[in-house]
């Protein structure tokens, strides 16, 4: 297809933007013709520079992106906890009493200690802040951030190194903070999307978002992201003023993917309505495929959730646990397989490479073209 904006600033072939935490799936997306964005929230910086150096020697030289999340607004209640071993201290006995009785419906045996996650790993500032500097280092095409206002070291460093800086926003107001503060790329992401995401849906936020950046001035393109699985879709973004999508979910089930294969199983069988935005795995609302894990934390007989990042830091290694457990033939703990996915999980029928994915986003994108065009009928 004819470039537009996004692609001469990223160098992608296709405006398909793929967010995956899977070093395998970045460089097959890119590789492909898309363009793979590397999420390095997982990873310690010494973790995301062996994930980079990988990419580097696998993606044949195809443009690749990262994305690190830099919360701008710090709940008061862990503000002055600097290292994780004080986030664990403040995190009361009780939560981990309560992770043990949930799990314990289902057949997990209980631990008597939540693991301390190692330093300089979690959703904070400084984390985020280190794991920029690593991404860097690299020849990147792109680097975004999400939870709030990208920082202004990402957006100078990205202007010294001619490197586009997109951030993530659910709101036109957000979108018109984040172009004053000098990002380069809008990802407007609707509530359908998984993971961290808004109340507004994406039908109504792309051109909201793409109106009001116009009428404020701001010439800058928009990618649009939230439950979009098909070429069909991205061609009604770009059709709605986008220049390309943001997608997440969909990579989720692909073999290359992090993703276990009882995660992948319940993606295909899972409809558009299994899945709920909770504050229950990071602290933050963000949409998850919905299980009784989610049912216990809405409780009003519960301990309620805790703020970022001490959420995450009890939540995970219950994960972990389920994940284990499942692995091992427990049937009852596949009922708690989770993970961050959006509503159009219900368009996913079939486990697919993440090239078919591409190449199937290619043919229903020039499919849906050539369906308007000919619905216009001869000029």
């Amino acid at each position: 297809m004819p470039m537009n904006r996004v692609c001469e600033m990223t160098g992608a072939e296709f405006p398909l933007f793929a967010f995956s935490h899977c070093r395998d799936v970045v460089a097959a997306v890119s590789k492909a013709g898309g363009f793979g964005v590397l999420g390095a929230t997982r990873f310690s910086p010494e973790q995301l520079e062996e994930e980079l150096a990988w990419i580097d020697a696998h993606v044949d030289g195809a443009p690749y992106g990262v994305d690190v999340l830099v919360p701008e607004v710090i709940d008061a209640r862990v503000r002055e906890l600097s290292d994780n071993r004080s986030r664990a201290e403040a995190i009361d006995s009780a939560y981990q009493s309560f992770v043990n009785s949930v799990l314990g419906r289902y057949g997990i045996a209980p631990e008597a200690e939540m693991p301390i996650l190692a330093e300089r790993m979690g959703i904070t500032p400084e984390n985020g802040l280190a794991l920029m500097e690593v991404a860097f280092r690299h020849p990147i095409r792109l680097i975004a951030n999400a939870l709030g206002i990208a920082p202004p070291a990402m957006i100078e460093e990205g202007k010294k190194r001619g490197v586009p800086v997109a951030a993530l926003v659910g709101a036109k107001e957000h979108a018109i903070r984040q172009a004053e503060a000098g990002v380069d790329i809008i990802v407007a992401q609707g509530t359908e999307a998984g993971g961290h995401c808004g109340e507004v849906s994406t039908l109504v936020l792309i051109p909201e978002v793409v109106r009001e950046l116009a009428r404020k001035g701001h010439d800058i393109p928009v990618l649009a992201a939230g439950g979009i699985m098909t070429g069909g879709q991205m061609a009604g973004m770009m059709a709605a003023g986008a220049q390309g999508v943001w997608t997440g979910s969909i990579w989720l089930a692909t073999p290359e993917a992090e993703t276990s294969e009882a995660f992948r199983e319940k993606m295909v069988a899972a409809s558009s309505r299994d899945t709920v935005r909770s504050r229950s795995r990071t602290g933050k609302p963000a949409r998850q495929l919905k299980t009784a894990w989610h049912d216990a934390w809405d409780d009003p007989q519960g301990p309620g959730t805790l703020p970022m990042p001490l959420m995450g830091m009890v939540s995970e290694p219950a994960f972990a646990r389920i994940e284990r457990e499942a692995a091992t033939g427990n049937e009852a703990a596949r009922e708690l397989v989770s993970y961050f996915v959006g509503q159009g999980v219900g368009l996913v029928e079939q486990v697919r490479s993440s090239r078919q994915v591409v190449q199937d986003f290619r043919e229903e994108f020039v499919d849906a073209v050539a369906g308007l065009s000919a619905a216009l009928g001869p000029e």
